[in-house]
């Protein structure tokens, strides 16, 4: 199979070989470009105006390498995407949802967001080679507690968005021992006192979502979402572009937390 340029054109058919395309770019471009068929002759032979996914013959102007080269790229502007490569060619099948990308190594996969963060965060400092301080700047997990660990989310909505999370998968609240509920919002308290000395808002807000029916986006493992939040901080971006503006890395966000937490960064 040969190679592809914009409009469908394959440089390995054969010419004559019918195929689907862009008609107006050729015709328009294609005098321009110093084509065989000009301009005037290409509107009589291939008119533009035709239904979507018609199927023409090669015109005689593109039949060779250096001409169709010419007519649909000359004026084309390039927009050069290096890191892209790194992404389509990265084995994704190796990594699992939740591990981090420093923990890969981490050997065991629950099919679960949480499990598999807190699970090699912790392997990776009892087994991995990790002291307990770098696993959890690996995985932006703030601290861990006996029933619940609070983590930073790794989509936020604002910097300092943050989560509290039982190591028990549950997707209810109902179904949390009394001890660990108990140890949920002493975290919370703990983690608004951070949120407010750190980022100073005039709000947080704090709250879960149980179910996909509740806008769970993981509702088989119950998780508290505290975020703060500032008059104004929803603008243009938001409403229109559908896109947030966040002004610091998680590993930034990370360190502010853990020093007002009163816990090491370093």
């Amino acid at each position: 199979m040969g190679r592809v340029l914009s409009g469908g054109i394959s440089f390995g058919g054969q010419p004559g070989a019918a195929y689907e395309a862009t008609w107006t770019n050729h015709d328009e471009m294609c005098g321009v470009a110093g084509g065989r068929c000009g301009p005037a002759q290409a509107q009589t032979q291939y008119s533009p105006v035709e239904k979507k996914g018609s199927t023409r013959p090669l015109p005689t102007c593109l039949r060779q390498k250096r001409t169709l080269r010419g007519v649909y790229t000359a004026g084309m502007d390039r927009l050069w995407t290096p890191w892209r490569y790194a992404y389509v060619t990265k084995a994704k099948l190796e990594m699992r949802k939740g591990v981090p990308e420093a923990l890969a190594g981490y050997p065991d996969d629950h099919d679960s967001v949480f499990l598999n963060l807190i699970g090699a965060v912790q392997w990776a400092s009892a087994a991995g080679g990790f002291s307990q301080l770098a696993a959890e700047k690996a995985g932006h997990v703030l601290l861990q507690g006996e029933y619940q660990f609070a983590v930073l989310n790794a989509f936020p909505y604002n910097s300092g968005h943050l989560m509290i999370v039982p190591y028990e998968q549950t997707d209810s609240l109902a179904k949390l021992s009394s001890e660990s509920a108990a140890e949920m919002m002493h975290l919370s308290q703990r983690m608004e006192t951070a949120l407010r000395a750190v980022y100073t808002p005039d709000g947080v807000n704090m709250g879960m979502n149980m179910g996909e029916a509740a806008g769970a986006g993981v509702a088989e493992h119950l998780h508290m979402h505290l975020l703060p939040r500032w008059y104004g901080d929803t603008n243009f971006m938001t409403a229109v572009c559908e896109t947030r503006m966040l002004p610091e890395t998680l590993d930034v966000t990370w360190e502010r937390m853990r020093a007002a937490l009163g816990l090491a960064v370093d």
